[in-house]
């Protein structure tokens, strides 16, 4: 059986329109082994000001060319993103 993906993505309002995302959208997409990782990440990304938009998804997320993406996985981030599961 295939084992399965969580994406779990949002808008970043600090970042987006300005540098590298001049006139673009910032999107940050954390890629999740797990439910759990990305439910973690999920309310973390929802305590932040700065991030929008935040949605769980098991399809890996598709943009226009309007947007600048940022990808990351998991273990690439830090304690400020994974609490407790740290």
């Amino acid at each position: 059986m295939k084992k399965r993906i969580f994406y779990v993505t949002m808008t970043d309002k600090f970042m987006s329109g300005w540098g590298m995302a001049q006139g673009k959208i910032n999107k940050l997409i954390i890629e999740c082994q797990t439910l759990e990782q990305a439910e973690q990440i999920e309310r973390a990304a929802r305590n932040r000001t700065e991030m929008m938009y935040v949605n769980i998804r098991t399809s890996k997320p598709y943009y226009r060319s309007n947007v600048l993406k940022s990808c990351k996985t998991w273990d690439e981030l830090g304690e400020v993103w994974k609490g407790a599961l740290a």
